[in-house]
């Protein structure tokens, strides 16, 4: 009982991620499969026509391919917009910061189905003909609070006397935020882009809505559960995962080692130049 109780949190911490990831190999598992019928819901055979055929049914990688270019275009702007804000919010006391602080999470509060009924009204009313560009600025507008928030935390959970070390080298305002604010915060910018991009890749209540006759890849997926979904789209959601977990786990290595090396220039300045010599 006494090892149970010292590895309780630990025991209960694997049996979420299990948890978590159990459904995602299921997804992994199944694009090897070749279904007896048109579900593919249970092993049948294994099989690469899935992968080696990844295009093979009409409107899959069309509908993939648009749910990239708007996640990316989304991300993008959300991100630009969101880390504004949040060094703003951070950095700078002005009138109205905190309504401001209140105002960013409510999208974040919305349901979807409230959010994506709204906006459908709204572009209606504005005879604004639905398509891509509307999805596009119905994301940005729900994508930018999840941005805010995580570049904030980012900021407020810097060492400050890394930018003091900076200034004690003599460098300017614009040397500090190039070399060491923004590789600092660059870790939490890229994450929030990557959450951004994730978001807006998986939406489909605020999609359906808005997205007149385009078809995204969730809104296929939601077509296609009805006469079945086909092998390559669990595929291509086995891409997608490995993509985005291969480039989460790079940008953690990168961080870590410039916080090393930038916390080992707060020890000893003279160890590392860090600023270029002007």
């Amino acid at each position: 009982m006494k090892w149970l109780r010292s590895h309780l949190v630990g025991i209960i911490a694997i049996l979420v991620l299990v948890y978590l990831f159990v459904p995602i190999a299921v997804v992994m598992i199944l694009s090897f499969n070749k279904p007896a019928g048109k579900f593919n819901v249970s092993w049948n055979e294994f099989s690469l026509d899935g992968w080696t055929n990844i295009c093979g049914v009409p409107g899959v990688c069309e509908s993939f391919l648009t749910s990239i270019q708007i996640g990316v275009v989304s991300s993008l702007a959300a991100t630009v917009l969101g880390t504004l804000i949040a060094f703003a919010l951070v950095r700078y006391r002005f009138r109205g910061r905190s309504t401001t602080n209140l105002l960013i999470f409510l999208p974040m509060a919305t349901p979807e189905v409230v959010m994506g009924a709204s906006l459908l009204a709204l572009f209606l009313n504005l005879q604004f003909p639905l398509g891509q560009t509307t999805i596009i600025i119905a994301h940005i507008m729900f994508i930018i609070s999840f941005v805010v928030v995580t570049v904030k935390a980012r900021l407020q959970g810097m060492d400050p006397r890394l930018e003091e070390a900076a200034r004690d080298l003599y460098a300017s305002p614009s040397q500090t935020f190039r070399y060491v604010t923004f590789p600092l915060v660059l870790p939490g910018i890229l994450g929030a882009a990557l959450l951004g991009f994730a978001l807006s890749f998986d939406d489909f209540i605020i999609s359906f809505f808005n997205a007149g006759t385009l078809v995204t890849f969730p809104i296929y997926i939601w077509g296609a559960a009805q006469r079945g979904i086909p092998v390559q789209v669990n595929a291509l959601a086995t891409i997608v995962f490995i993509s985005a977990l291969v480039i989460v786990l790079v940008i953690q290595v990168r961080g870590q080692m410039k916080r090393k090396a930038l916390s080992a220039a707060v020890v000893n300045p003279a160890a590392i130049d860090v600023l270029p010599r002007s």
